[in-house]
């Protein structure tokens, strides 16, 4: 049966974004471009390529509109991604929105696809486009805590930077609740602790 995957960057103090995302603060106020959080998968990423290939292993995405785009309201229909024309998913991408958009194909099969209905209609769209492989929330904080206070996650593969951001914004745990995952492994290196928590 498809599995339900997610891979979220975290500082220690449990942030994975700031406030006010922007055009020009992806990430939201002190965070910067993500530096602090992801250099581990630039600056580094022959050292972690296990957990990068495990990234994008997935059949298909589900991700928030605030992951897609720093716009708000109605759609600016000439956006088309943080990624450029060929984003790194290579599969069908389910986008979290309160705004009808028509699907936009990208290179390398990448399809967006703007889901209104919420996560349970996102999470049956993306299990049926995978078919035998798996789904990832691909994020943000906000996205994977609505799937993991659903229950919905049966892995959750955590990649803590060794910083401290220090800033209001979103936390990955705050309002879950209780869930079933617990440790099932894990890897420590200077730039970054991946831990994997399992049902």
């Amino acid at each position: 049966m498809t599995q339900v995957t997610c891979d979220i960057g975290i500082s220690l103090d449990g942030y994975s974004a700031g406030l006010n995302q922007s055009l020009e603060q992806p990430f939201g106020d002190g965070v910067g471009g993500g530096e602090q959080i992801h250099a581990w998968m630039f600056d580094h990423a022959d050292a972690h390529r296990a957990e990068l290939d495990a990234i994008t292993a997935a059949g298909a995405f589900i991700m928030g509109r605030n992951m897609f785009t720093p716009g708000r309201g109605e759609w600016d229909l000439g956006w088309r991604g943080w990624w450029g024309e060929d984003p790194p998913y290579h599969a069908p991408v389910f986008v979290l929105t309160h705004h009808e958009r028509e699907p936009l194909e990208m290179d390398g099969g990448t399809t967006f696809h703007f889901v209104t209905g919420g996560p349970q209609e996102a999470l049956d769209r993306a299990r049926e486009a995978a078919g035998d492989r798996d789904v990832s929330i691909a994020g943000g904080a906000t996205t994977v805590g609505q799937f993991l206070a659903a229950d919905l996650v049966d892995e959750l593969r955590l990649h803590i930077a060794p910083v401290v951001l220090g800033v209001e914004g979103v936390r990955l745990f705050d309002g879950v609740g209780n869930h079933a995952l617990r440790a099932a492994g894990g890897r420590v290196t200077p730039e970054v602790t991946h831990l994997v928590l399992r049902r």
